[in-house]
């Protein structure tokens, strides 16, 4: 974690002499529904990793954002996404979870809830009616679960279950950034925004691409309602004994209101 919290301040520090405030105070709250097909593999401690086949998801994202006129000090956004994988795999060599081993050849389940945090500082570098930059830091927050299951009775009708779960949680800082385009006359803008990292062997990359429709535009309250492509990897490499290698990838509809 030392290594992280060493790149986070690195990036503020970078960051900060740019900075440029807003001119008016405004408050961004919104939500996504996000439609993921999903893949990967997880381990506990270093062991061995295991491939499951995770099902198609349909996850909800809620995210609010301050951006304020005090020169130096970051905006910020807070989000939080869902992300809960259900999948199955048969074993193809021994697999360990938390102490436990699953032998070769079984059928095993597991629900690996790595449901996250954004914790968002950022900078606008550039902002006008028709191209704003926003460049800064995304902490992102994991506190969740993963649970490995055989469920099976043998030929005596004994319970022969087996289920082992691990709590973990940890943080991860990443680059941030944000730019949006308009297009004249039309309400209609396109925006790219992102959160990467690459340190040693964990590489994280959360980004959306796509378009949003402005429905109300007065100086009470601005209406917009937005879709596109969301990408999600997350090789997290021990973060609190759990290490991945998951990617979630489909896309996305949602609205948001600017006070």
């Amino acid at each position: 974690m030392k290594k992280y919290c060493l790149a986070a301040a690195l990036s503020m520090a970078c960051l900060a002499p740019a900075a440029q405030a807003d001119t008016l105070l405004g408050l961004y709250v919104g939500v996504d529904g996000w439609k993921s097909d999903n893949d990967g593999q997880f381990s506990y401690k270093d062991k061995q990793s295991q491939n499951f086949y995770f099902e198609d998801e349909t996850f909800v994202s809620y995210y609010a954002a301050l951006e304020h006129p005090v020169p130096l000090v970051p905006n910020i956004k807070l989000k939080y996404t869902e992300l809960e994988l259900n999948g199955d795999a048969v074993i193809d060599d021994t697999f360990s979870f938390n102490g436990s081993n699953f032998a070769k050849g079984r059928k095993v389940n597991t629900v690996s809830d790595l449901s996250h945090t954004d914790y968002i500082f950022y900078y606008e570098i550039f902002d006008n009616d028709l191209i704003s930059i926003d460049l800064g830091l995304n902490v992102k927050q994991f506190d969740g679960e993963i649970t490995v299951e055989y469920d099976k009775y043998d030929k005596d009708e004994r319970d022969v279950s087996q289920t082992e779960t691990v709590d973990f949680s940890g943080f991860v800082p990443l680059a941030y950034g944000r730019a949006e385009a308009g297009l004249p006359f039309t309400g209609l803008s396109v925006f790219f925004e992102g959160s990467f990292l690459a340190i040693d062997d964990s590489k994280v990359q959360d980004y959306q691409v796509g378009v949003a429709y402005e429905l109300i535009d007065n100086l009470a309250v601005d209406v917009a309602i937005k879709a596109g492509y969301r990408s999600m990897i997350l090789e997290l490499d021990d973060v609190d004994d759990i290490t991945t290698d998951i990617d979630a990838s489909g896309p996305f509809a949602g609205i948001q209101v600017h006070f």
